[in-house]
């Protein structure tokens, strides 16, 4: 019976290239490779952001963490993101839809310079690489477990190789189109799933399985512990979810490409605006769904713990159930969608990846502009490459030891504040120029280096004290104030300098057409 399992899995992973390429068409021109020329439904491109920030630890983790005791923690940070969504809606997205841009480092160049373009999408590529390097070899690790379960056994570096294969045939080929549509369908796919599981536990457990998840505490939405150490260290604090989240969010959906690219390849700035505010509530319906997979399990198994039930972590909670719990093809299908997480997030980093190389990189460090035929060829053999790059770099760190889950996480907290620092302040520095702005930008990687490797903070627990790190979300805003603190100093030592039309915090954009427009009194 596994054996059909296994077809579905097949099938399915040739049926989404094959679906990929077919809704992509042909390209010809860069601009269309890497945003679709500006013609994809705003509907398509929220379901990408989802699927782009949905990792196969995600789908795993958000009922294992539920199941401990977690609760609706994710939620709760959900809310944040919600709000960080709004402020990128409301203040850079139209920076980048008026400016007609297929990077949102583009906006970085007309304000400061070409250079700090550049440095912004080095800085941009490198982290990318290390962080998806790290994602796809995490999610090496599941599918491995489902694998052997199937009776097929791979090892972690022909699973990343196969996936990557499989995934870079459609980017490659299809660009930007292809990535957004196959990220719909991966999206849906694993939503249903988890709608699916929802359905199957609720017959199972019943009114008084809900009972008793809410009594033990597995329905619990809000983190109310407001001591001053649990607030810096922990990403589930009111105050760290709501405040420190919304600022991450503005940072990973307002100044990285990874996210923005999806955003520019809408119709209109009102297209995009909805794209990035609906993808806000997807997310917090998506992780109020796994979260409530992750209660009613925790009934389903009577409240036993992940060891008694002969698993290795609660992250194999969910797939023991998929496998084990689920008629035959229906358990295909949900592994389909797990490996469906996998593929979007890595499909969505390649074109974001040879976008930024293209568009920021070779403008800003080469003279002159190749013609359209070149940039498109150019960008897919910068897909190719960044894919090798990714798949040896996650074959590498496959012989490695440690979380894998926070080595990712961590790696953004190097760069998100000198990134989202820099567009802030080209907003709200009129005086700060080109030199002030890379300075800036540098102190801040240097400076948050060695807050995310050294500081470290006591916390204390059953009596025992632990150091703990700062929470994620904290050091974004941190990184933020670095910037303007140093930028804004800097900028006090000479004139301030005369700035592009579009780029000054007093010109507006139509809220029709994205248009810019005088701000009142302005000759």
């Amino acid at each position: 019976m596994r054996q059909l399992d296994l077809v579905v899995v097949v099938v399915y992973l040739v049926a989404i290239a094959v679906i990929g390429l077919r809704l992509a068409g042909r390209q010809r021109t860069s601009k269309d490779y890497f945003v679709g020329e500006g013609h994809m439904p705003w509907w398509t491109v929220s379901f990408s952001v989802v699927a782009t920030e949905t990792s196969v630890l995600t789908v795993i983790s958000v009922p294992g963490g539920a199941y401990s005791g977690q609760g609706f923690g994710n939620v709760e940070l959900a809310l944040g993101y919600v709000v960080g969504r709004v402020v990128v809606a409301t203040v850079l997205i139209p920076l980048y839809k008026r400016g007609g841009f297929v990077s949102a480092y583009q906006y970085l160049g007309s304000r400061f310079g070409l250079k700090l373009q550049g440095l912004a999408s080095v800085t941009f590529v490198f982290t990318r690489l290390l962080a998806e390097g790290v994602r796809l070899f995490a999610s090496a690790i599941p599918i491995k477990l489902l694998l052997d379960e199937f009776g097929v056994h791979a090892s972690y570096r022909t699973i990343i190789v196969v996936l990557t294969v499989i995934t870079v045939v459609y980017t490659y080929l299809g660009g930007i189109k292809a990535v957004i549509w196959t990220d719909a369908i991966q999206m849906t796919l694993y939503l249903g799933g988890a709608v699916l599981a929802l359905a199957v536990l609720s017959s199972h457990v019943g009114g008084a399985g809900f009972a008793d998840a809410l009594h033990a505490g597995r329905f619990r939405l809000f983190d109310t512990d407001f001591g001053l150490a649990h607030i810096l260290t922990s990403p589930f604090a009111l105050p760290t979810a709501i405040i420190g989240g919304a600022i991450f969010a503005m940072a990973s959906h307002g100044s990285d490409q990874l996210i923005v690219q999806r955003i520019l390849a809408t119709r209109t700035l009102r297209d995009g605006q909805k794209a990035m505010i609906a993808s806000g509530v997807f997310v917090t319906l998506q992780f109020a769904a796994f979260s409530l997979v992750g209660a009613l399990l925790w009934s389903y198994d009577q409240g036993r713990s992940f060891t008694d039930l002969g698993l290795a972590s609660s992250d194999n909670l969910y797939p023991d159930f998929i496998l084990h719990g689920l008629p035959v093809v229906i358990s295909g299908l949900m592994v389909a969608g797990i490996l469906g997480a996998a593929m979007g997030s890595l499909s969505s980093a390649l074109n974001s990846m040879s976008n930024s190389t293209v568009a920021d990189i070779i403008h800003s460090f080469f003279r002159g502009t190749p013609s359209e035929e070149t940039l498109l060829k150019l960008a897919r053999v910068m897909t190719l490459v960044w894919a090798v790059l990714m798949a040896v770099f996650a074959c590498a760190f496959s012989t490695s030891t440690g979380n894998v889950y926070l080595t990712g996480l961590t790696i953004a907290g190097y760069t998100y504040g000198a990134l989202l620092g820099a567009f802030l302040l080209g907003r709200l520095v009129r005086r700060a120029g080109e030199t002030d702005s890379i300075v800036a930008f540098l102190v801040t990687v240097g400076v948050m280096t060695y807050v995310v490797r050294e500081v470290k903070i006591d916390v204390t627990t059953a009596g025992t004290t632990v150091p703990t790190s700062i929470a994620a979300q904290w050091l974004v805003p941190l990184g933020v104030v670095i910037t303007l603190a140093v930028g804004g100093v800097l900028s006090l030592f000479h004139r301030a300098p005369d700035l592009p039309r579009g780029t000054a915090d007093d010109d507006e954009p139509d809220a029709g057409t994205g248009r810019l427009t005088p701000a009142a009194g302005r000759e």
